[in-house]
């Protein structure tokens, strides 16, 4: 066995790479994996934004700018993010009940988050191989 110098790493028995592995998993760097997560937080942000403005809107009954400017802005969020969610779901071979969650995660606010959070640590980002 060589000696472990400042240049020279130790090698990690198979028992904690594998556990290395599982703490921290594998995530695709597709363009459309990157995209998804990307607009998956933007969504959350806008619905954020979308509360705040129906909240003047309605409640302190001061202004519309709020609605008028996160409406259409959330709007194009969730398009995108549906888009992405399907494009994403055929290049990672998700199942069914994972693209309903993924797509049924626009409807509560951000949710989004919580469902690519989900996604990410049960590996439905990882690359897949051809078989």
């Amino acid at each position: 066995m060589a000696p472990v110098t400042s240049r020279t790493a130790a090698p990690l028995p198979d028992s904690a790479t594998h556990d290395a592995q599982a703490v921290r998993p594998t995530t695709s760097r597709h363009w459309t994996v990157r995209a998804f997560r990307a607009v998956a937080i933007a969504e959350a942000f806008s619905w954020a934004g979308l509360l705040v403005g129906m909240y003047v809107k309605w409640i302190a009954e001061a202004s519309e700018i709020g609605v008028k400017v996160f409406g259409p802005v959330h709007g194009a969020l969730v398009i995108a993010y549906v888009l992405l969610a399907i494009l994403v779901a055929v290049r990672q071979r998700w199942s069914l009940l994972t693209v309903f969650f993924a797509l049924a995660a626009t409807l509560p606010p951000f949710l989004t988050v919580v469902f690519d959070r989900w996604a990410h640590r049960s590996g439905r980002y990882a690359e897949r191989t051809s078989a």
